[in-house]
């Protein structure tokens, strides 16, 4: 069974980063489209960042500029740094393979911005 564990989740002030990491031991992320997602309170989960399986990278508008993807084949994780963050980006982030359309998901981690 292929389980994607996230982590870095937390509680962080406006205009602070954070970093998220997704790992996993059963998909090779080098060569596999990863997305990370987020839903929050009362809204639909929507794709922020992914990477497709030729390595390209893809943002949602409301991060441009804010939010990379990143990954480190080595340990066979992907990566979700976040700048410069609002309270808005408040929201359970998971990742999830592939990008589009997944069939994986993780299990999430919270991330609360304070204004």
């Amino acid at each position: 069974q292929v389980q994607l564990v996230e982590s870095g989740g937390g509680l962080v002030q406006a205009g602070g980063s954070l970093r998220l990491s997704c790992a996993t031991t059963r998909i090779v992320f080098s060569s596999s489209a990863v997305g990370w997602y987020r839903q929050a309170p009362g809204k639909q989960r929507e794709l922020v960042a992914s990477f497709s399986s030729g390595g390209s990278t893809d943002y949602a508008d409301s991060v441009k500029g804010r939010f990379t993807i990143s990954r480190d084949n080595a340990k066979n994780t992907v990566y979700l740094e976040m700048n410069s963050l609002k309270p808005e980006d408040t929201a359970v982030y998971y990742c999830a393979v592939p990008a589009r359309r997944p069939t994986y998901w993780g299990q999430g981690t919270q991330v609360t911005v304070s204004s």
